[in-house]
């Protein structure tokens, strides 16, 4: 079983006293009494401005502000820019906008690496005085060669040598821009022959001309993310530096720069990472579908992108139920996208308004509906706009002698267990009344084309006064008075449960579905949808939730499918329900 939900998974209001526990927050509560950081309690999300925030993110985010906000803390957002090659303020940007709509909250703490530039380059400075760093002229790919294996232990740069005064005037001279990439790099004197391949003396600064996205050229060098990581903590007076656990190996080298330069000292704590099935969390791979255009941007709804899963109809809430859910842990594994999927649907369940909608019309004539005859030929029926919210109240839906229905809720040689409308069969009109198909017309194909069908009168809001039942309630919506729109139905983007794993030879790519995607183009919705705003989320009844994309205009709503209704998860958490108990 997965914990509780905590103040650090869901952003709602906990106490230490009363909040579950899990390993992290045991470690803030042993440090709050030993008194360890003065009672503080202080932490961070520092992404690198290199890409789109994802899904796996969104886990990060809510632990790192969930915890302040628990403890009566503080968190920071911090931009880890030191790689001005692959920085960007569009993802600066983006990355804040995700942050907020996540709930996160610095206050005034929004901090950048390159806000320290100046002091981490004093601190480099200290390193070689200390004897500590040295001046290597090194290739990077002669680097790696010489870095040695698991097995075996790497070989010591010639350069290790130099003298500090050496290394002091070629460290100046790099910054001064004198050598060109590549040329020479910084690298710290530690053990060549240490089992942790990341205390090999490690690569602190490189050289790099590139323009930052900040300080433009005023810098040529730039620090190693693994040095200007703890220093930024430091500087920060972060109490605990929550990462994933690919840093785990990373932290003596964290540890040992800050002893080193005899500088405050955060503590570093690794977390699983989250994986989902049928999901890339890659931001590299990700870009490398935005670049190639194989998707339609950062926040085409297929990608697992914060802003992707917003545009799609995601609220923050079922993110931020589902971060609780899956809790943290100090091993990594597998989560089943349907798990999100289920958070989803049960926050919708109880936000998104009802309407009907059909994505694939059919007509249906009522040929004893009355015809002509003021105010009879259209009726105004209720509907329930949520059942599972009262004050949301109700609407009129019009209701009409020619309909369109589903083309799926009509078979003219019904299967087995299909019990939707069929020649000479009764069925229920959603809030409307009972009809019998009586005949159909084809095209010169022989595809149906239009029902015929009578209704009985006494059955007007969808029960029959003499008690008889019918197997079936269809959805529908007038013809007259139908809105056009576009829809569009997504599936996963990948075929595979794990997309890395391709055959010999093949990219990722391979394993991308070609059916992600389906637009409808003559969808037909009932006209209480004219003017819906960008972003707001519906029930299609028996179709699914879809949220109103920001390419509609006022001549033009688009609808993504934001998750169809279908819910096997629902099953298996009630049954762990009881199996708790």
């Amino acid at each position: 079983m997965h914990p509780r939900p905590s103040e650090a998974d869901t952003g709602e209001t906990t106490t230490p006293e009363t909040a579950p526990s899990n390993f992290i927050r045991d470690i803030i509560l042993d440090d709050l009494k030993t008194n360890k950081y003065g009672g503080r309690v202080h932490t961070r999300f520092p992404p690198e401005p290199n890409g789109y925030l994802h899904i796996g993110h969104a886990k990060s985010i809510q632990l790192n502000f969930g915890l302040a906000r628990e403890f009566g803390g503080k968190c920071n957002l911090r931009f880890d820019d030191t790689n001005p090659s692959r920085e960007e303020t569009e993802y600066v940007d983006s990355i804040i906008e995700d942050v907020k709509w996540l709930g996160g909250d610095w206050e005034n703490r929004l901090f950048y690496a390159s806000d320290y530039f100046g002091q981490l380059y004093e601190w480099a400075v200290q390193l070689i005085k200390a004897g500590q760093a040295y001046v290597c002229d090194l290739t990077p790919e002669q680097v790696r060669q010489q870095r040695g294996t698991l097995t075996e232990a790497g070989q010591e740069s010639p350069y290790r040598g130099r003298s500090v005064e050496d290394n002091l005037d070629l460290f100046a001279r790099m910054k001064a821009g004198e050598f060109p990439d590549g040329a020479r790099t910084l690298r710290a004197k530690i053990d060549m022959a240490s089992p942790n391949l990341n205390l090999r003396d490690p690569i602190i600064y490189r050289i790099s001309h590139a323009e930052h996205h900040r300080t433009g050229k005023q810098w040529c060098i730039y620090p190693m993310y693994d040095f200007a990581h703890g220093e930024s903590d430091s500087i920060e007076s972060i109490t605990h530096s929550i990462c994933t656990l690919e840093f785990e190996d990373h932290r003596p080298l964290y540890d040992w720069y800050l002893e080193q330069l005899g500088i405050y000292h955060p503590r570093q704590i690794e977390f699983d990472r989250l994986n989902l099935t049928y999901t890339l969390l890659s931001k590299r791979k990700l870009l490398t579908l935005v670049q190639n255009k194989l998707v339609q941007g950062w926040d085409d709804p297929r990608m697992p992108t914060i802003s992707g899963l917003r545009r799609r109809g995601y609220t923050p809430e079922a993110i931020r139920n589902f971060c609780r859910r899956v809790g943290v842990s100090k091993t990594n594994g597998t989560t089943e996208l349907g798990l999100l999927e289920y958070f989803l649907r049960e926050d919708l369940n109880k936000r998104a308004a009802r309407v009907m909608a059909v994505l694939r019309p059919l007509r249906l004539v009522i040929d004893n509906y009355p015809e002509g005859q003021i105010g009879q030929e259209v009726e105004q029926m209720d509907a329930v706009n949520n059942p599972e919210d009262e004050s949301m109240g109700s609407r009129k839906v019009p209701f009409s002698r020619v309909l369109y229905i589903e083309q799926d809720d009509f078979r003219e040689d019904p299967p087995k267990q299909y019990f939707r409308l069929a020649p000479g069969r009764e069925v229920r009109l959603r809030y409307g009344y009972f009809v019998t198909c009586r005949s159909v017309l084809k095209d010169a194909s022989g595809r149906v084309t239009e029902i015929h069908c009578t209704y009985d009168p006494a059955t007007r809001g969808g029960n029959a006064p003499d008690g008889r039942k019918v197997k079936s309630t269809i959805h529908w919506v007038s013809a007259e008075h139908a809105i056009d729109a576009e829809v569009r139905l997504y599936d996963t983007l990948f075929t595979r449960e794990d997309p890395n794993q391709v055959d010999e030879g093949q990219e990722f790519t391979a394993n991308l579905n070609p059916q992600s995607l389906e637009v409808l183009s003559g969808a037909k919705l009932e006209p209480s949808l004219r003017g819906a705003a960008a972003g707001s989320s519906f029930q299609f009844e028996r179709l699914g939730y879809f949220s109103v994309d920001p390419d509609t205009k006022p001549d033009k709503l688009v609808f993504n499918r934001t998750v169809a209704l279908r819910d096997t998860w629902a099953k298996i958490e009630k049954k762990s329900e009881k199996t708790s108990k």
